[in-house]
């Protein structure tokens, strides 16, 4: 049977195994929400428009004065419609490439900076902060960007066909 040393391996390598994949539970769900993000946003009938309730246009107009960095909501506002879609779109890449574990740290910056500027601007005026949850994410976020994707990803599918190729 197993002994204290036998248990004590056992117990390590649970530990190992654990510290493996610690962060695919945060990969799989920042990845997910992302995804589903950037899809709810291209499939909103009202969202792309530059004005309208409901729309990215209403929204901007609505935060700009609340907003850390009013330039932000400002350039947002020179095109809104086009802003839209480029927010929808970034954050469908980054959920995409982070469940694909794709380009890995990469993606997580792409959803860092994301959540950076929406925190900037969007949820800046929510009282207390920790109400936002765009800060939360950012937090979320940092871990990957230091990390990468280095366990059931194609990073790690491509890093190991690396050390194969002579």
């Amino acid at each position: 049977m197993g002994g204290p040393a036998r248990r004590g391996s056992r117990r390590a390598d649970w530990r190992e195994t654990a510290r493996t994949y610690a962060l695919v539970p945060l990969r799989l769900f920042l990845g997910v929400t992302f995804t589903y993000a950037g899809l709810d946003k291209l499939t909103d009938s009202a969202f792309l428009h530059a004005s309208g309730t409901g729309s990215i246009g209403e929204l901007m107009h609505s935060v700009r004065d609340s907003a850390a960095v009013p330039a932000l909501v400002d350039l947002a506002l020179k095109n809104p419609s086009g802003f839209g879609y480029a927010m929808a779109l970034g954050e469908l890449a980054v959920g995409v490439g982070t469940l694909l574990g794709l380009f890995g740290r990469l993606a997580a910056l792409g959803g860092a900076a994301i959540s950076l500027s929406l925190w900037l601007t969007v949820s800046w005026q929510t009282t207390p902060y920790y109400y936002g949850n765009d800060l939360a994410y950012l937090m979320a976020w940092l871990p990957l960007v230091l990390a990468g994707s280095s366990v059931l990803s194609a990073d790690a599918l491509r890093a190991a066909r690396r050390r194969r190729t002579p």
